[in-house]
């Protein structure tokens, strides 16, 4: 068609000076916009982002909770004490955050974590760890009076760890304890009292937490070595792997011992075979102490967990 014969295009409307396009911002929408930077600056003060946190305190619990019920735990413990692990993770990661907000901004791995990067101030982060410590307490009122004088004493633990790299050489066996705590609150309430069995527990958890906690300090071992923290990587240096070597043994064997004394079996056993297999991969990832390597071996210890409980919960289903 010509240019002479196409219709005529319609003149253009002046532009009105008033108009608003629709996906102009509105107050309305600022504040919705900052809501939604807060709530995920305040899921990442919690890792919620980072559920590994998550697995590593709630394995031990549920190797208690399954071995302390004999396979079959009260559904209504078992509610409580996974809601735990979740309030009890994201208050421990608030309260580790604040306490390291004077050294985090310089260490490469947690400079970008809200407190360090100042998204979050230290007052909010104090309100949000009250908060969740309320809901942590009112759950702990849900349980029988030998397990709340445990979840006191879990509540100290929780609170103090972060505060012991600066004093302590080895703050991993502190987490580990603070990390193993769930076993005597559930045997003290499913059994009424915490057995020798229990205790065993507590040890194999201590030494695990002290395995994979070591690992994820290597990560960070040159810049806590600039900021005169203390840690067991830097502590056990050139024999660092010989010696997470001898704790992992430790661990299978404690939690070997903790099996026969519960009187598991075949299932249980192929568990910790499949555990030490996990263990020894580790060892071939941390082999030239590369940070991704001791990272990607630290995020490990989940599988390692994992393996342990379905061991014990097939032992338990086909007996």
């Amino acid at each position: 068609m010509s240019a002479e014969l196409r219709p005529a295009q319609p003149p253009r409307p002046p532009r009105d000076p008033t108009y608003k396009p629709a996906w102009r911002p509105t107050p309305f929408r600022d504040a919705l916009g900052a809501l939604g930077r807060t709530l995920i600056d305040y899921a990442q003060l919690t890792r919620l982002h980072r559920p590994i946190g998550i697995w590593l305190l709630m394995w031990p619990a549920l190797w208690a909770l399954w071995i302390a019920g004999a396979g079959h735990p009260d559904e209504r413990v078992f509610v409580i004490f996974m809601a735990g692990v979740l309030v009890m993770r994201s208050a421990g990661c608030i309260i580790n955050d604040y306490a390291d907000r004077d050294f985090d901004p310089f260490v490469r791995r947690t400079a970008g974590r809200p407190l360090a990067s100042g998204r979050v101030s230290p007052g909010e982060a104090l309100t949000l760890f009250v908060a969740l410590g309320l809901v942590a307490a009112w759950l702990a009122l849900q349980l029988g009076p030998l397990a709340r004088l445990y979840a006191v004493a879990g509540a100290v633990l929780a609170i103090t760890y972060p505060f012991t790299k600066r004093y302590v050489h080895v703050p991993q066996f502190y987490l580990g304890l603070a990390f193993a705590w769930s076993i005597p609150m559930a045997f003290a309430e499913i059994g009424e009292s915490v057995p020798r069995l229990g205790w065993l527990l507590v040890v194999a958890v201590v030494l695990w937490a002290a395995v994979y906690d070591t690992l994820y300090a290597m990560v960070d071992r040159e810049d806590d070595l600039k900021l005169d923290l203390k840690s067991t990587a830097i502590l056990f240096g050139d024999a660092d792997r010989v010696i997470v070597a001898a704790m992992q043994a430790m661990v299978l064997l404690a939690l070997y011992l903790a099996g026969r004394e519960a009187g598991l079996g075949d299932w249980y056993a192929v568990g910790l075979v499949a555990g030490g297999v996990i263990f020894a991969y580790e060892q071939w990832l941390i082999r030239g102490r590369e940070p991704l390597r001791c990272l990607q071996a630290f995020n490990n210890n989940h599988y390692f967990g994992l393996v342990v409980f379905v061991g014990i919960a097939l032992d338990y289903l086909f007996r």
